[in-house]
């Protein structure tokens, strides 16, 4: 049996060879700013401090785990993505990422637009205050109910992932007696080099409709037939955790050839293409991720390129980034529980949480960092496991990294570039309480996602 069909998990009693980690680090305390969040430093007594606080406060004052997310990073990320894009497009942050009502504030001040993927999602933007107009609904599966809402709310884009959706929404648009603006989501053939379950635009998945085989193309039809839609564009996404633009070349290029078609077969040039999200960030001092100024000019001279040579008119652009905006600007903070070593092979680190708070490393076999953050260490290097508290083999943190030899039990601990999916696919394993996301900014803190309670779990246990 192959270790990545094993039942208990591809990384069951998993024994790294010998020279497969990297060399330690130089410096164990040094704090890489591509990892970290912006305002993250060590202040003259060692200790890691985030927005101006020490972290040994923040664990004092909001316990751990916990999720420490800085408010500055997160605004500053946000404009970049805006100003790259200019007024000539539009950035949608992916809600999926990680939502919360203060975040969904955030976004409309810096100026950006929202795009969820379900009704909870909806129903956050919604009461925090985004337009509904600036709100884009994705989803391969969304309900009647879920639809009606967002189009009664007057959501600006319904992306359609089907043919059943297209009637679906179209029906209850005209019941309303309005027409919506729907994207057709289309895959394009494309395989973004990233993990198998996280690629989303070749064929033999469950988003969109394949432009292979007149798919999309019958779909355009059956779309601009209803007089419940009002069709704007196309929209792509190509996958996730992206650090090369060709394949957006590639996607690009065909895409606009389904709009030459459009246009050759009905005489319409629609307006908007949504090329989706995906971009990368550094997890470990190995990944290069690329500007937002980088990824809008590339994106741009692609796009305006293909058209350019199709004899049509340049569509308004859309992107979608949320792991590239929320994902560097947190980390989650832990208290070391015990510490195993084993001989000849790796030393286990427990902390407080695990894959409960933090399930990317077992789900996508996902890297992270991790440093010492209560205090400052000279101690040597060791190839250390962080690893969390649940009842499962594969509840794994971080694989492998170096972490100083005197590291004890109460230390605290940081695993940087946990903004995204983290605490959106937290869960309870074991009855294990979520963490809270506290937010620092210019020298305060607050809680905008409270930790969970045992009276909450209790709540929803109706006997």
């Amino acid at each position: 049996m192959s270790r990545s069909a094993h039942p208990a998990g591809p990384r069951h009693a998993d024994v790294l060879p010998e020279g497969h980690y990297s060399a330690p680090p130089a410096d164990l305390n040094a704090l890489d700013p591509k990892v970290w969040a912006q305002t993250v430093t060590r202040d003259e007594d060692g200790a890691v401090t985030v927005g101006g606080i020490p972290v040994t406060r923040l664990a004092e004052e909001y316990g751990t785990p916990a999720y420490v997310l800085d408010e500055a990073d997160f605004r500053a990320r946000a404009r970049a993505w805006r100003t790259a894009f200019g007024q000539d497009a539009d950035v949608f942050y992916a809600g999926k990422a990680f939502l919360s009502r203060a975040v969904v504030r955030w976004l409309h001040e810096e100026g950006l637009n929202l795009d969820v993927c379900s009704g909870g999602e909806l129903a956050t933007a919604l009461s925090a205050g985004m337009p509904a107009d600036r709100i884009a609904f994705h989803g391969n599966n969304k309900s009647v109910d879920e639809i009606t809402r967002a189009v009664e709310a007057g959501v600006g884009h319904i992306v359609l992932d089907s043919f059943q959706e297209i009637v679906r929404v179209a029906h209850i648009a005209q019941g309303l007696g309005t027409r919506q603006k729907v994207l057709i989501r289309i895959t394009v053939g494309v395989e973004a080099h990233t993990h198998e379950f996280i690629a989303t635009a070749h064929e033999d998945q469950k988003f969109g409709i394949p432009l292979a085989g007149g798919q999309a193309a019958e779909a355009v039809r059956r779309a601009l037939q209803l007089d419940g839609l009002e069709l704007a564009g196309i929209h792509s996404h190509i996958g996730s955790q992206i650090f090369d633009m060709s394949g957006f070349e590639v996607a690009a290029h065909r895409v606009v050839g389904l709009l030459k078609d459009i246009r050759d077969e009905h005489g319409v040039e629609l307006p908007e293409i949504d090329l989706g999200g995906g971009l990368g960030i550094a997890y470990t001092s190995d990944d290069d991720p690329r500007e937002p100024h980088e990824i809008a000019k590339a994106l741009t001279e692609i796009v305006t390129r293909e058209c350019e040579a199709a004899k049509l008119r340049t569509p308004r652009i859309s992107v979608e980034p949320g792991r590239a905006i929320v994902g560097p600007t947190a980390f989650t903070l832990y208290e070391v529980g015990t510490i195993k070593p084993l001989d000849n092979l790796r030393t286990y680190v427990s902390v407080d949480g695990g894959m409960s708070d933090n399930i990317r490393t077992a789900l996508y076999d996902a890297e992270y960092s991790v440093a010492l953050v209560s205090r400052r260490s000279d101690a040597e290097p060791m190839l250390a496991r962080v690893v969390g508290k649940h009842c499962e083999s594969g509840d794994i943190v971080v694989k492998d990294a170096f972490l100083p030899s005197d590291l004890a039990p109460g230390d605290l601990i940081a695993v940087p570039a946990t903004g995204a999916y983290c605490r959106s696919m937290a869960s309870n394993y074991n009855h294990v309480l979520r963490p809270p996301v506290v937010t620092v900014h210019e020298g305060e803190a607050r809680v905008i996602v409270r930790r969970e309670t045992e009276e909450d779990l209790l709540r929803l246990d109706v006997g």
